[in-house]
Parts: structure tokens; C-alpha cells; sequence
């Protein structure tokens, strides 16, 4: 019995976590911007690939966020071809 009610439980909780707001935030649209003014405005060090990437151009002033989704939709702001966009 009691492994019974431990399992409905269980169920019951992973039900409400896959059910949440924030697994619909998941599915949210990836913003694509116009250019590296727009993009900076809301990431001030740009947006890279990955967390380990290395910026070609030097030492930069600010750090970049780190999001393939968000990379991958702007990734033509990328001129130097680094896997960091906007970067400053």
C-alpha cells in the first residue's frame, strides 16, 4: 500500500513540473535582431555559442551571455566568426 501511494505520489508531482509555466518558457520564440546596436542593447557583451569560446578580437569590456539558441538565430552578427556575436 504504501508503495502504492508513494508511486501516485510521484506521478502526481512530475504530472505538475511538466506541466508548468516554465516548461512552456522553453518553447518560447528565440529573438532575432536587426544588427550588433539593437542585440547589445539587451546583451551588452554579446551572445556566445558556448561558455567556453574564446574571443578572437581580444580583451572585450563585458562578458557575453552564453545561449546556442539565441546564437544561432543572430549568428550573421558574427563577423569575425568566433561563436561570439556582438561581442564588445
Amino acid at each position: 500500500m504504501r508503495k502504492l501511494l508513494s508511486a501516485i505520489i510521484t506521478l502526481c508531482l512530475l504530472a505538475s513540473l511538466s506541466f508548468s509555466p516554465a516548461a512552456s518558457a522553453k518553447t518560447a520564440k528565440i529573438k532575432t535582431y536587426k544588427n550588433c546596436t539593437e542585440l547589445n542593447k539587451d546583451y551588452k557583451g554579446g551572445v556566445a555559442r558556448t561558455a567556453g569560446i574564446k574571443n578572437k578580437g581580444g580583451k572585450t569590456k563585458y562578458k557575453p551571455y552564453v545561449s546556442a539558441k539565441l546564437y544561432d538565430a543572430n549568428k550573421s552578427k558574427d563577423r569575425d566568426k568566433d561563436k561570439i556575436a556582438c561581442e564588445r
